[in-house]
């Protein structure tokens, strides 16, 4: 291409093209009343009476963040848009631990009742080119299978939510994604692209290959490909979120994506920052047995008296509560007695004082887990297909 100037005239017309299409897509939403919007877009689930107020839609999705850039733009978007569009991507890479499989369920289903519709892109066009499943496609959508398996048996509410394969949707609207990702490409300089690459849970200075260096590119075109009003993905993913908005800059897009992210669950292990697939030991994993959760919660870092950068805890917080609605304590009498907690802040305060001890968080955690897990372990014990399914996924090697 170097000695025809006018390909890169072309190229950044096409793009400019595709990027003025998404944004008229996204204006003509704003301004189309209610009808409209539901007739309008193929997939996105119709209004729905919530029977809340717009401070509680408000209250409801925002609780799902544990950082929210920018809330009075939620707030706008659940007062103006009748069908906000929420997505998240997720590689199929192995196995899922209970961060992704319960916390996922709890705020996915949040969001679709305060009227949202969630879009989960599966990636599995990523998955390859971040090296997993050794770099075989038909292995990375068993595995996205496979997840979409639990979410449905732990009690995802799917009425309002659909699964978009990557490798399928690309190939079928290639015309719109791949001048959108040239476009956001020109326009970032290679250091910014770096940057982001911790999003793939890799650091700036690993050895990247260079499709790598793509990824986050296409990422950030993912969320204008999908429609997204809302970016719901982890914390860890926030790099790339803000390089969307400043992509809105740079065109001259008055609606900017909210990012509305998630806490990210630590691993089981004294300083586990985050949970690692590739260190069995550090999570509870979706299809973990009763024993297995026994074990790990024995072994997990839960020193007495001491709140910071303890993940029992951090489990009660993010996982029983909000499933449970609350955290129940079995002990003798002479140690205090069985307790109901209703709400963490109760949780810590007793263990703050020493009046709750690891050894009764440990055993309380281990059963309320274990209950929260068995439908899935009876879907993939009684639903044949299921079964088959996971048969296939234990016989794959994760890779990192």
């Amino acid at each position: 291409h170097r000695h025809h100037p006018e390909r890169h005239e072309q190229l950044a017309t096409m793009a400019e093209e595709a990027t003025a299409a998404m944004a008229n897509v996204a204006l003509a939403e704003d301004d189309a009343g209610a009808e409209d919007f539901s007739a309008g877009r193929v997939g996105v689930a119709p209004p729905l009476d919530t029977g809340m107020t717009l401070d509680e839609r408000y209250e409801l999705c925002r609780s799902v963040g544990e950082e929210c850039i920018q809330e009075a733009e939620l707030r706008n978007l659940l007062d103006k848009k009748p069908v906000p569009v929420c997505y998240d991507g997720f590689e199929p890479s192995g196995r899922m631990h209970i961060a992704q499989g319960v916390m996922k369920c709890l705020n996915v289903n949040k969001l679709t009742k305060a009227g949202c519709h969630f879009k989960f892109w599966v990636a599995d066009w990523f998955a390859l080119m971040n090296n997993k499943m050794g770099g075989d496609l038909k292995k990375i959508q068993k595995v996205g299978q496979y997840m979409v398996e639990v979410w449905k048996a732990v009690g995802m509410d799917l009425s309002r939510v659909e699964f978009i394969w990557s490798s399928e949707e690309i190939n079928k609207r290639g015309h719109e994604y791949w001048p959108l990702v040239l476009d956001i490409a020109r326009r970032n300089k290679l250091a910014r692209i770096l940057r982001c690459t911790q999003i793939m849970g890799r650091s700036e200075t690993d050895e990247l290959a260079a499709s790598q260096i793509f990824y986050p590119v296409m990422q950030c075109a993912d969320i204008f490909f999908l429609g997204a009003d809302i970016c719901q993905l982890g914390v860890d993913q926030r790099k790339v979120n803000m390089l969307a908005r400043e992509y809105c800059e740079d065109i001259k897009r008055k609606n900017k994506p909210v990012i509305l992210s998630h806490h990210m669950l630590m691993g089981l292990k004294q300083g586990q920052e985050k949970m690692s697939k590739s260190d069995p030991e550090s999570a509870i994993f979706m299809e973990d047995s009763e024993a297995d959760v026994n074990v790990k919660l024995k072994k997990a870092y839960c020193p007495p008296g001491i709140v910071e950068g303890n993940p029992c805890l951090e489990y009660i917080k993010y996982v029983v509560i909000p499933w449970c609605g609350k955290f129940s304590v079995t002990r003798t009498e002479e140690n205090g007695g069985d307790k109901d907690y209703l709400a963490y802040e109760e949780v810590e305060a007793d263990f703050l004082a020493e009046a709750l001890h690891p050894g009764d968080v440990k055993p309380a955690l281990a059963r309320h887990l274990n209950q929260i897990l068995q439908p899935v372990r009876d879907h993939f014990q009684n639903n044949p297909e299921a079964k088959k399914l996971l048969d296939t996924i234990k016989k794959y090697k994760v890779t990192k």
